[in-house]
């Protein structure tokens, strides 16, 4: 694949903020005694087309604090295929496609420390834009980390004037909703989509996004991991782990997108929690 210079600008970003969040859970681990790191995994993507589509790679950390973290990158394109296509912004009438991104979901150890999902990516199909968010999801919510978290959220959307954080935060609580529970997946955060224009502009806007969630999550983590917790914590986060792959599985766009993509099913579904349980 030839990367033009949007496209490569975005690709090393999402990397670079990577290689930096992967840095900090670990740092948790080992501040925890532990000795987990991330273990990566390459993969190659094949276009329908026949020609090079691009890769990525998925990296895991299983640990005493994180009891599965995924944080995958990835940067694929090629053609979108028949009805698809016609789903996707600017991809109609013409079916070639970029996508880059990053994509992380943490499921913890301690009920008490709130799970977490953060993506940001930048597409481009005949038009070119940002999407992106992170959202908290405590099986035991924590008024002061819903708080703590949506409040750098809000910040980071100030500094910038695309950064209209009423709408992204009700877009949160719209997307992130089970239709068939009546229930939010969690406690929100900000979701938005097909930021289109000046891409300096929103390319920071983007930036600063992953700086926050940067910023926020790992206090929280640190503030939480080691309570006490009981038998009845760990039933009780395992039951909402539940609606939570019930969520991805059955409406997260995602996830719908690597499938439809043929992205690496393993990082596809990494999403997924190690252990949960529905009565």
């Amino acid at each position: 694949m030839i990367l033009d210079a949007e496209q490569t600008t975005a690709r090393t970003w999402f990397e670079s903020l990577r290689d930096q969040i992967c840095a900090e859970f670990t740092a948790i681990e080992r501040e925890a005694g532990s000795d987990a790191v991330f273990e990566y995994s390459p993969w190659d993507r094949v276009d329908p087309s026949g020609g090079p589509g691009g890769g990525g790679t998925r990296g895991v950390m299983k640990g005493r604090v994180f009891e599965k973290v995924g944080v995958n990158v990835s940067t694929v394109g090629g053609t979108l295929e028949g009805e698809f296509a016609k789903t996707i912004n600017g991809a109609g009438d013409d079916p070639a496609f970029f996508a880059t991104g990053i994509s992380l979901v943490a499921h913890m150890a301690n009920p008490h420390v709130p799970a977490v999902h953060m993506n940001c990516r930048f597409l481009a199909t005949t038009k070119r834009w940002f999407g992106g968010g992170a959202d908290l999801n405590p099986p035991l919510p924590v008024e002061a980390d819903t708080e703590d978290f949506h409040a750098t959220l809000e910040a980071a959307c100030a500094a910038h004037p695309v950064g209209d954080y009423p709408r992204f935060k009700q877009w949160a609580e719209d997307y992130f909703f089970i239709p068939h529970r009546q229930v939010h997946r969690g406690v929100g955060g900000i979701f938005f989509d097909h930021l289109e224009g000046d891409f300096a502009e929103n390319f920071a806007f983007v930036q600063d996004v992953g700086r926050a969630f940067l910023d926020a999550y790992p206090r929280i983590v640190r503030r939480r991991m080691n309570d006490p917790f009981d038998a009845t914590d760990i039933a009780r986060m395992h039951a909402w782990r539940g609606r939570y792959a019930e969520f991805n599985l059955v409406y997260d766009r995602g996830t719908l997108f690597g499938l439809k993509t043929g992205g690496n099913i393993d990082a596809i579904l990494m999403s997924l929690p190690p252990v949960a349980t529905w009565d």
